[in-house]
């Protein structure tokens, strides 16, 4: 009986010391993003902010203070895709890229001073994404279902068949590129 109860303790421990570095890492991350959300608050309402380090100007803004906020407000969210999308284990993963390219956009045209309206016109440009996106789940979502009905598999084993499963940070990030 005791013995029963390491193993069932040991199966949710991870394998391996870098699996252990790793998953901390990301739980630190997550844990922190209200800390770098509300980091804006140490910016001064300022036009022009200027530390030892570097000179803002806040341009359209009119204040270091809210550009930072609208910035810290698009990076955040997209941080959280990110680690998401990094570490999610099912077949729709890839249904991600599109929140995060409106983020990335999103961010882009904040740092843009030469936009006068910041998140407009931003489904033009997604929209090439989501055109690839959606077909290609759709796809492996059908391939899943005529499996299921073909053969008697969980879905669980279906989608481990689906799974492409890089070895590193790395590979998983050349797979899209």
């Amino acid at each position: 009986m005791e013995q029963k109860l390491k193993d069932q303790k040991l199966k949710f421990l991870p394998t391996d010391k870098k699996s252990l570095i790793v998953g901390s890492i990301v739980a630190t991350l997550i844990a922190i993003t209200p800390y770098i959300f509300y980091s804006y608050e140490s910016v001064p309402d300022e036009k022009v902010w200027s530390t030892f380090l570097f000179t803002y100007n806040s341009g359209n803004f009119e204040s270091a203070n809210v550009a930072f906020w609208i910035l810290t407000s698009k990076f955040v969210p997209l941080l959280l895709l990110f680690i998401w999308f990094f570490t999610c284990r099912h077949w729709w993963y890839h249904s991600l890229l599109v929140p995060i390219s409106m983020y990335s956009y999103q961010i882009f045209t904040t740092l843009n001073e030469d936009l006068k309206y910041v998140d407009s016109n931003q489904l033009i440009y997604i929209i090439p994404i989501i055109a690839l996106i959606i077909p290609s789940i759709y796809l492996i979502r059908a391939q899943i279902f005529n499996k299921i009905n073909a053969v008697s598999k969980t879905m669980e084993e279906l989608e481990d068949e689906f799974k492409i499963s890089p070895k590193n940070f790395w590979e998983k990030v050349k797979q899209y590129f």
